[in-house]
Formats: C-alpha cells, structure tokens, sequence
C-alpha cells in the first residue's frame, strides 16, 4: 500500500506506547466473531428496508402516485447523509476510547431505531407523519451504520493476527452481505407463510422486530469483545498527551492523503456494491417476480450466499498475494462487466441464467469487498484508524453507494439506463486507476508498523528492532 503520512511530533508520546492488547491466534478468530456478529445484525436492519421496500411502501406512499417507489429508494439514499456523521461521532469515540465501547454503542442505537420502524403507525393512521417517522429512523439507522463500518473495520483489522489479516478481516463483508442474505432469507419465509397481501400489510414488520431482538442479543455479545487496543495506548490517550486523537481537525490536515486515498478506492467499490447487489436483485425481481416472487426471492438469496462464501476465499487469496492484485482484478473486471450486467438482466426471465450473471458480477465484486476493509485499516495510525477509515468511506459511501439504488430507478423511469451503465463504469475506472498507480503491493503499512508485518517475517522491521514486537504476530 502507499505509505500515509506519519505522526506529527505532538503524537508521539502514545505513538511510542505499544497500541496491540495481547493476542493469539485462537483469541483473535473468537474476537473476529463477536466482532461480526454485531456487524451482521447492523447490515441486515440497512437491507430488510430494501428487501421489503416493495411491499411497505403503500403504507407510507399513496400506491396512485407513480413516483411511490422512487420515495421509498429515496429514504434509503437520504439516511446516507448520516453516515459520515456517525463515522465522526464513533470513529473519535473509538480513537480515543477504545473500539469495543463504540461497537456496543452503535448496535444499541440501531436496535432502538429497529423497534421504532416495526411498531410505527401508517400513513392510513396519521397520514404524512408516517413518512417523517419513517425517515428519521432511517436517519438514525445511518449514523449507526456509518459508526459501524469504520469501527468494526478497524477491530477485525487490529485483532487479526499479521498473517492472516486478510482472511479475518473479510469476515467483515461475510457479514456485511449475510446481513443482506438474512433480509432475503426473512422475506422467504414471510412469503412461504403468508401470501403477498398480507406481507404488505403487516408481515413487513416481522424483518424489523427481528432486526430488533438479534441487536439486542449482539449488545450482550459485544460486551464480552476483548479491547484490541493496549490499556498503555488507551492511558496515554485519557492522561492528554495527544489531544489530537480521533481529531477531524488533524485528520484532515495530517493525514489527508491516507484519506482521500480511502475515499477513491471506497468510490468505485461501494458504487459496484450496490449495483450488483441492490439493483441487480430489484432487476429480478421486476423480470423473473412479476409472477414468480418466489422464484425470483430464491434466485436472490442463493446469488447472495454464493458472494457472501466467496468473501473468505479472497481474503486468504490476499494474504498471499498482496491486496492490490485483488483490487486490480476488480477494477479491470468491473469497468469490462457492469454493461454486460445491466444490458442483459433486464432481459432474462430464465432463473438460471439471472443467477449466472449476477454470480459473475459477484466473483468480480469480491476482489474489492473482501478486502476493502483491511486495505482502509492499514493505512492510518492507531490514534486516528477508526475515524479515518469511517469518515473516508462514509463519504464515498454517501456520494456514490447509497445513491445508486435511487439513480437506477430514475434512470429506468427516464428511459436512460444506458447513462447509469456509463456512470458506473466510469466511477469504477476511476478507481482502477487509484489501485494501479497510487497503491503498491506487499509494502509496509502503519499497522504492520504497529503489529508486525506478515511479509516482512523474515525480516525484523525497524519497529521489530525498536522493541516493537516480533514481525509475526
């Protein structure tokens, strides 16, 4: 990866205190599941809102009104604002206080907002409140999302061990994309049990009360998360002898380029998720489910599944190769794929062959998705990681992710689908060009710094000389 700026002289009294809390292999695979089993539940309250979409969206929207759906996809890409908010807000709380408190807290603010979504009332009751209610949970569920990423991003990256980093670290997107598996899965059986009237009424509460209950089971796991940071390295924080931690003032100043970086490899990434994962599965569900929802439900959930199993396998590939060549391979694959994907879907009715190529797209998306996290992770300090990383890919996230859902349906409303394949692709070249020439591969990063670096094993660091710890963790 490209070196990120170094610490300032101001920090350099908790830069010298050991940042790792002690690990081992087996505590770091334990800690890794606590971890995602917080970020599983978080991504399935984002995605049961887009899996249901269709069938709540007349109990906030007049169904007359052509526009409905695009309101529905528009609340989804408004709760994006928040994100960078909630990036800020837990990304300085788990800098300077530590990431498992953050990661209790997020999941408790979006169990809360989870609840309040499956009890609220509808536009039948109290007309447009229902909407306004509606949205300011969402609102609320984006700043926990946004506190989410960056935070468990930067807890699965610290307490992985150096050589497998790249492996525990894709368990992020594991359940990231199980979230979204859970959501279809939920709408499955809501669908086996009910029939599509009822779904619509009422059954569409049921993805939220569950999202609830599980928060709150994952608030008493987390609880139990070890801190991946020393308790020297949180000391030196709390006695003030670096006030700049978890600052946004100093990250935009000193560590700036690491974070533009973040937000140029994020870019075309979170643009290709979302198209591929959001969109892709709207698109079958028009084609294959205007008669067949059933059928188009398990097309999506098993194309899903077939993304989320492939997340490890990348990660392990990482570890071997480097991360870039992962990169690379989707840049180049998407840039070459999302034409394919959007001209031909749109016309397939066959269930086996929506599958293949959204199984295709999935393949490619994995060369970012599984190892985004680490990537981002790598590339800042200890004292700024979690802000850095979450405030770099909220923005990214916000501008193009949480957009793509709401530009594709007003590109299918407009006739213009071919303008939303271009921008696509042009968003993920963009990006492809920040893997080629501003990333390298294998290089020492600021936490291989911290924690030892897996490719420099057979060669002590100056931090391993330094008394740093061994270069294998």
């Amino acid at each position: 990866m490209a070196s990120p700026d170094r610490p300032s002289a101001p920090q350099a009294d908790v830069a010298t205190a050991p940042t790792r809390a002690e690990t081992s292999t087996a505590r770091a695979a334990l800690n890794t599941l606590k971890g995602s089993a917080g970020n599983l539940v978080e991504w399935y309250d984002v995605y049961v809102y887009t899996v249901f979409a269709t069938y709540f969206e007349a109990q906030f929207f007049d169904p007359d009104d052509e526009n409905s759906t695009l309101y529905i996809y528009a609340i989804f890409a408004v709760t994006f604002i928040m994100r960078p908010v909630g990036s800020w807000f837990f990304g300085r709380y788990a800098d300077r206080r530590g990431r498992k408190d953050a990661l209790v807290l997020s999941v408790a603010v979006m169990a809360s907002a989870s609840f309040v979504v499956a009890i609220m009332p509808t536009r039948e009751v109290i007309g447009a409140w229902a909407a306004v209610i509606l949205i300011i949970a969402r609102l609320v569920q984006g700043f926990a999302t946004g506190g989410e990423y960056g935070t468990s991003a930067t807890y699965m990256s610290e307490a992985a061990t150096a050589d497998r980093r790249g492996f525990l670290s894709s368990f992020q997107y594991v359940t990231l994309v199980g979230g979204h598996v859970l959501a279809q899965f939920t709408l499955l059986i809501a669908l086996s049990a009910l029939d599509v009237d009822a779904v619509s009424d009422w059954g569409w509460r049921i993805g939220f009360f569950i999202g609830g209950i599980a928060a709150l089971v994952v608030l008493w796991i987390r609880r139990t998360m070890d801190e991946t940071l020393s308790e020297s390295h949180l000391e030196a924080i709390r006695a003030g002898k670096d006030s700049d931690a978890g600052s946004l003032r100093a990250l935009f100043t000193t560590h700036w380029r690491p974070l533009l970086l973040v937000f140029l490899i994020t870019a075309g990434g979170t643009v290709a998720f979302y198209t591929y994962s959001v969109n892709a599965p709207a698109i079958i569900k028009s084609t294959i489910g205007a008669d067949h929802a059933m059928t188009a439900t398990w097309v999506n959930l098993l194309g899903l599944v077939f993304l989320m199993l492939l997340q490890p396998v990348g990660g392990l590939i990482s570890d071997k190769v480097g991360r870039k060549p992962l990169l690379v391979f989707f840049g180049i694959g998407g840039v070459l794929y999302t034409y394919v994907l959007l001209t031909f879907l749109p016309q397939t009715t066959s269930p086996l062959a929506a599958f293949a190529l959204t199984a295709i797209g999935y393949v490619v998306l994995t060369g970012y998705t599984s190892i985004n996290a680490i990537v981002k992770a790598e590339l800042f300090p200890a004292e700024f990681r979690a802000l850095g990383v979450g405030i770099g890919y909220a923005l990214a996230n916000s501008a193009f992710g949480g957009t793509a859902p709401l530009l594709f349906q007003a590109a299918k409303s407009s006739d213009r689908d071919d303008v939303f394949t271009m921008y696509v692709t042009v968003v993920i070249g963009v990006s492809l060009l920040v893997y080629v020439f501003g990333l390298k591969n294998k290089g020492i990063t600021v936490l291989d710094r911290e924690q030892g670096s897996a490719w420099a094993a057979r060669e002590p660091t100056a931090t391993t000389r330094a008394g740093h710890g061994p270069a294998r963790s």
